[in-house]
């Protein structure tokens, strides 16, 4: 068997998988940028919204920061994987980028 993976044939966000007379292209993981296998401990850097912890990207909570990110009135926060959003507290909707009582 050669290895076609030794010439690099895959995409930045794809790892190489060596077969019996082959080869395939598979995406890496949300949590990397690059990397050299399955999963997020195979990154080569971490993705944005994304750290390094215990050899693995994991996602950063972004709500449980010191430093609030959502910041106008009567706004929570939601984490999401790799990023947060801002949305109206209960009781509250959005008109116009504002969240008023309802």
């Amino acid at each position: 068997d050669l290895d076609e993976c030794a010439a690099s044939p895959c995409k930045d966000h794809q790892y190489c998988l060596n077969t019996d007379g082959s080869f395939s292209c598979k995406a890496c993981d949300a949590s990397c940028v690059g990397c050299t296998g399955e999963g997020s401990d195979k990154c080569k850097t971490c993705a944005s919204g994304y750290m390094k912890e215990d050899e693995r990207c994991t996602d950063i909570d972004e709500c449980n920061l010191p430093e609030k990110v959502c910041t106008k009135e009567n706004h929570d926060c939601v984490n999401t994987s790799g990023s947060y959003k801002c949305v109206c507290s209960e009781g509250f909707e959005d008109k116009d980028g504002t969240c008023v009582q309802t």
